[in-house]
């Protein structure tokens, strides 16, 4: 069974600078207002290495990635 990865953003932490868009652009998208959102379906979907590498481009570590 392939591992499946729960993102989560802080949403007050994020500053918008489009780090995890940039990296991982399949789970991570821009709202409106220039911050972090996730694509749907993401925030459950199976594990991809570009969604850790996102989490730590972040400048202010507003995302959070556990896995199961």
């Amino acid at each position: 069974m392939p591992t499946t990865q729960h993102i989560s953003i802080d949403t007050d932490r994020c500053i918008g600078s489009g780090q995890c868009a940039l990296t991982a652009p399949k789970t991570f998208t821009q709202d409106d207002e220039g911050f972090s959102a996730l694509r749907p379906r993401a925030e459950d979907a199976p594990a991809d290495p570009l969604v850790r590498e996102a989490a730590r481009a972040c400048p202010v570590q507003a995302i959070t990635v556990a896995e199961d």
